[in-house]
């Protein structure tokens, strides 16, 4: 159970490194641009993935009507999900450490790994609307209108994961490297939860055998 108890506590720890690293990376790339221009999306902002992207992106969105960038300032999740992550691993590791004690058992690193997936699907949700936002609600007095084939207008919705072709830009929105280390640190923390229940499966068996020799 010891193997268990560490893993929970690295597995929470691994979420800080959405504090040093992207969560999320959208890239555009065109004839026009030999250079894609890109997006690196952080728990505490949007920061260019080279230096002047954000302000060419932002030049390329005003002539069809999309809003800027956001600035942290400017999105509540920017105040929110840094928050969410502290409080979520202060909460694994404390879990963690008192599995050592055996306060707590592996229903207790089940039930982390659970609300993390569901607050992880929240905030997939989340970002999937302000996208969605971003690429549909546009100035209806912008310099450049594009209609679908049926005359509606055309929306620049990025892809929420994958690839699109937006008029004559190539858009792969992909995780980065903050969710990758997410994605590990809550994979290890489903298998503390299975090595706990599996310990614990084998005390009981153990203590079945002792009843019945008794």
């Amino acid at each position: 159970m010891k193997k268990a108890n560490v893993l929970m506590i690295i597995g929470p720890l691994l979420l800080l490194g959405l504090f040093a690293f992207p969560l999320w990376n959208i890239m555009l790339g065109a004839p026009q641009y030999p250079e894609p221009l890109g997006m690196n999306i952080h728990i505490t902002g949007i920061e260019g993935a080279s230096e002047f992207d954000l302000q060419n992106i932002d030049g390329l969105n005003h002539y069809i009507g999309m809003k800027t960038i956001p600035k942290p300032g400017e999105m509540w999740e920017f105040d929110i999900f840094p928050k969410v992550i502290i409080g979520m691993v202060v909460l694994g590791v404390l879990i963690g450490l008192l599995g050592f004690y055996g306060k707590v058992g592996y229903k207790w690193f089940l039930g982390w790994f659970l609300l993390m997936s569901v607050l992880g699907v929240v905030g997939m949700y989340d970002f999937n609307e302000w996208l969605t936002d971003y690429g549909s609600n546009l100035d209806p007095h912008a310099i450049i209108k594009v209609t679908n084939a049926d005359g509606t207008p055309m929306t620049y919705k990025p892809p929420l994961l994958g690839y699109q072709k937006m008029l004559n830009f190539d858009v792969t929105s992909l995780p980065s490297i903050g969710a990758y280390m997410m994605f590990v640190g809550m994979t290890l923390t489903l298998v503390a939860a299975y090595m706990g229940w599996k310990s614990n499966k084998s005390m009981l068996k153990q203590e079945s055998k002792k009843a019945v020799t008794a």
